[in-house]
């Protein structure tokens, strides 16, 4: 049995979210869904771990789905790179979930909450099945699924700037995904065929097409669009704002993150480094575009009077230093780009958990609001300045660790290198003064009112696993430093 199961976890990994949905529409009650979709969530964390320990040592595992072997039937491949964007999702997913129990019975109308979770599991479902799939159409798909979702779940906050914020996403999404579906369809015009590893064998004799070069073109804008990559970044400040705050937490640490993991597949294991890279100037793009994300995001921070604004600012710049290590095209980039990716979605997690947390209370996340909260809600915003710490890049905590490899990366760059590592200490600087900003008015100004009206336990306990866990892996790097190097390994093999 437990034999049969494991063959079986690619598959049971996206069919148990997806499935669950509707099963979880049909409850009919908000009171049985959440513990319905927190219990799916653990499932899927499972099943993610159990993954991730299967391909630590490089093995890469292969599910042909109804058992049709590839080309010609959908496979889900597994390999160190995929299984880690999985372990990461899924785990952010049920560590939202612990959190969305309180947070969205205040925060979402009742008569609305059933098709929240509902809505919630399908984007978790498209989420996974992005990363799991090793057919591109199906990537596609998989895109459209979470991406239908979240329009919806923004579209709960309960500003009614939420409506135009999901209606912003929505047109920016659509864009994306249609230029993503025109290259997909380019390079199956030219190839006969949608596996990515079949692809990457087909891809090479083709090279020199208009055709094949259109289809990168059309791949790299849409995906970037779905990454936030300034200055294609103008859907998330709002959609991350005004969406219910365990809805923010859930798309600052999966969504962009997995819109970048597909640009990585498509760049470096579709069409190879050497034609991106060496045939296409597309490393001198992602460097430009990602020092511009460093400091135009930073700069927006610093200038928002909303906490929850800044920190999706913040997050544009946070692309930024990921970004910049996948451009890299060396192991080292790599590895440190990935670890970027890994650390930033704890340390912005336990943020807007944070906020989430102030929100409950006043029903207001402006930096007004945040006055004096060091004495009325001391143990939220004591996880506000752990992660803020590590937004900044602080010793001892995760940010540090990504930054310090960033940092070393672009060593092996000369001159630009310089550039580069003046770009990673300058955006730290600016979260020095955005984060500041917030922990003045906290730390340093007097409340209206001393009464002490910290946060229930039930949204304490999640942000604080999110602050010990940035802290955790600012001293024991082992697991996201040797994952991350892994994945580098198998994408660049011996290029430096």
């Amino acid at each position: 049995m437990n034999q049969a199961l494991s063959a079986h976890l690619p598959a049971l990994q996206v069919i148990v979210p997806l499935l669950a949905a509707p099963l979880c529409f049909l409850l009919r009650r908000p009171s049985l869904a959440w513990p319905f979709a927190f219990v799916v969530t653990l499932c899927t964390f499972a099943a993610a771990i159990a993954l991730f320990n299967q391909t630590a040592d490089g093995t890469v595992l292969s599910y042909h789905m109804g058992g049709w072997e590839p080309p010609w039937g959908i496979e889900y491949r597994i390999d160190r790179l995929s299984s880690l964007v999985l372990l990461l999702v899924s785990g952010m997913a049920a560590i939202a979930m612990l959190y969305a129990g309180a947070s969205v019975a205040e925060e979402v109308p009742r008569d609305r909450q059933i098709l929240f979770y509902t809505a919630f599991l399908l984007c978790l479902a498209g989420l996974l099945g992005m990363t799991i799939t090793g057919d591109a159409f199906n990537l596609f798909v998989f895109l459209e699924i979470s991406s239908l979702s979240t329009y919806i779940l923004i579209s709960f906050g309960r500003d009614r700037r939420a409506l135009t914020s999901a209606f912003q996403y929505l047109i920016m999404g659509t864009i994306g995904a249609t230029m993503l579906l025109i290259g997909i369809g380019f390079i199956y015009m030219m190839t006969g065929t949608l596996n990515m590893a079949d692809l990457a064998e087909r891809l090479p004799p083709v090279y020199e097409t208009k055709t094949v070069r259109a289809a990168f073109a059309f791949i790299v804008i849409g995906l970037s669009i779905k990454l936030a990559l300034f200055p294609l970044h103008i859907w998330l400040p709002n959609a991350y704002s005004f969406a219910p705050s365990v809805l923010t937490v859930f798309l600052a640490g999966t969504a962009t993150k997995v819109a970048l993991y597909a640009l990585i597949r498509f760049v470096y294991t579709i069409f190879g480094g050497d034609f991106a890279f060496g045939q296409v100037p597309l490393q001198y793009i992602l460097l430009s575009m990602a020092v511009l994300a460093v400091f135009s995001g930073s700069l927006y921070a610093v200038f928002q009077a909303s906490v929850k604004h800044a920190l999706a600012y913040s997050s544009i710049a946070q692309i930024g230093y990921m970004v910049i290590g996948v451009g890299l095209f060396t192991v080292a980039g790599m590895s440190a780009g990935l670890l970027h990716l890994f650390n930033h979605a704890i340390m912005k997690g336990c943020l807007f958990m944070a906020v989430g947390c102030v929100y409950l209370r006043y029903h207001s996340v402006s930096i007004e609001t945040f006055k004096g909260l060091g004495r009325t809600m001391p143990w939220t915003m004591a996880a506000f300045v752990i992660g803020g710490l590590g937004l900044i890049g602080m010793p001892l905590t995760s940010g540090f660790v990504s930054k310090w490899y960033l940092v070393l990366a672009a060593l092996d760059h000369g001159w630009g290198g310089f550039v580069l590592i003046a770009t990673i200490m300058g955006g730290s600087l600016l979260a020095v003064a955005y984060v500041w900003r917030i922990v003045e008015a906290a730390y340093f100004q007097d409340p209206e009112n001393d009464e002490n009206v910290e946060a229930p336990l039930s949204l304490l306990v999640p942000t604080w696993i999110l602050a010990l866990a940035t802290i955790y892996f600012g001293i024991d790097t082992h697991l996201p430093v040797n994952a991350a190097t892994g994945a580098a390994l198998d994408l660049l093999g011996g290029t430096q």
